[in-house]
């Protein structure tokens, strides 16, 4: 693992920790889907959703990137869902987090056993995510935080297109940037533009404190999703450009006054 120095950049008052030195290929498309989309803005406190993975570990070095060294001033906080499963460890998260001096909101909640009790033929997997990002939203609003940053990257914006396609006929996928229902937190995704094997690549490199997901609603993936996961990667052999040119062509669907799917 490397970083440079303690950093104090004249051109911002915030004095952190020391900082990992990211590669371009992650800060790049990240600073740019940050720009395209207006994501953050002056004086705004941002809350990461940090569940242990590779994505949102790897998001939240490079926002402590933009922290330092962006002259936009802003707040970085994270939060952790706990679904109270056998098997969830987040203790190496903690220790993790805590070196950063990052403020640390542990979120307890019985996800499986609300689902054993209200779940209505939906998945657990969606059951899950939506408990989940209310409760994200209560902390953030308990905080006072005002932006709520998520860890999609590139490969799920995808899926999220061709499952809409396929299975709805309909054009759409997840917003890059968009604001609640409430009108009271704007959701922000900077991995946008992100794709996920450059995520997995850091995390193995740099050894992010990986926390698996024993959480059965969270780490079996929906099988549509799968299935076309393989499937893209395929077809990825065949033509490399790929991702890129579906980027480009889902790209007016990701601003928040597009239509699109918030989720």
């Amino acid at each position: 693992m490397v970083f440079t120095s303690k950093i104090n950049n004249p051109k911002n008052t915030h004095t952190v920790k020391p900082r990992m030195v990211l590669p371009k290929l992650l800060v790049k498309p990240v600073g740019r889907a940050i720009s395209d989309f207006k994501m953050i803005k002056e004086g705004n406190k941002i809350l990461l959703a940090v569940s242990g993975g590779k994505d949102l570990l790897g998001l939240f070095h490079i926002l402590r990137h933009f922290l330092a060294s962006t002259p936009i001033r802003f707040e970085l906080g994270v939060v952790t869902i706990n679904p109270q499963v056998d098997g969830f460890e987040p203790q190496a998260l903690e220790s993790f987090l805590n070196f950063f001096d990052t403020p640390y909101f542990f979120e307890a909640f019985p996800i499986m056993k609300q689902a054993e009790k209200s779940m209505k033929g939906n998945s657990y997997y969606s059951f899950c995510a939506r408990i989940k990002r209310g409760l994200m939203y209560q902390v953030a609003r308990r905080e006072g935080y005002n932006v709520l940053a998520l860890g999609q990257h590139l490969d799920d914006l995808v899926e999220s297109l061709m499952m809409s396609m396929c299975h709805n006929g309909k054009i759409q996928t997840m917003k890059a940037h968009y604001i609640n229902d409430a009108k009271d937190l704007r959701i922000i995704r900077p991995l946008a533009y992100v794709r996920e094997r450059q995520l997995a690549d850091f995390a193995k490199t740099t050894h992010l404190p990986i926390i698996k997901d024993s959480c059965l609603a969270c780490y079996q993936m929906p099988t549509g999703r799968a299935h076309f996961k393989q499937w893209l990667l395929t077809e990825e052999r065949c033509t490399p450009n790929l991702y890129k040119n579906l980027l480009s062509a889902m790209k007016p669907m990701l601003d928040e006054t597009k239509e699109g799917l918030n989720d």
